[in-house]
């Protein structure tokens, strides 16, 4: 899809994905080397009762869900950002994510006549439907049919 294609309130799932041990260790051991990530014994100790994914891990793994849907692909140009990030319910072994992201906004640029910025709300959930990490990001959008440069 291309900027011209997007509305806003457009709704889209991705497919699912488990999320194992061996991964959240992995990720952990490189990224965000904290016990209640890296350790099932010393994970138990603490306020979470057992092994949980980072947040950043979570994260990777929706993005890498929405890239899969290849729904923005083609006319992709990067992002300036994300914002609203939160963690709401950690991501445990077995656990089953996907996600649902919606439109909420679209604005050509005011500067390039040949891209927009298209913001979108995620919300991942697990395999009970239960929220664990809503974000909103913003894209940049390049436009099928390119208009004159504003400026």
């Amino acid at each position: 899809m291309y900027f011209e294609d997007y509305e806003t309130g457009m709704r889209f799932q991705t497919a699912t994905r488990t999320v194992t041990e061996a991964e959240i260790i992995a990720f952990a051991t490189d990224w965000d080397r904290q016990p209640f990530h890296l350790d099932a014994e010393a994970a138990r100790e603490t306020i979470y009762g057992g092994i949980i994914a980072s947040g950043w891990h979570t994260l990777v793994m929706s993005f890498d869900l929405v890239v899969r849907e290849n729904i923005w692909n083609e006319s992709s140009a990067g992002s300036p950002g994300m914002e609203s990030v939160r963690w709401i319910r950690p991501v445990r072994p077995g656990d089953t994510l996907k996600v649902l992201f919606e439109i909420v906004d679209i604005r050509p640029s005011t500067t390039r006549g040949d891209r927009g910025y298209v913001t979108w709300d995620h919300t991942v959930t697990n395999q009970s439907d239960q929220t664990v990490c809503t974000y909103r990001s913003t894209g940049i959008s390049l436009r099928r049919d390119p208009l004159p440069d504003p400026g």
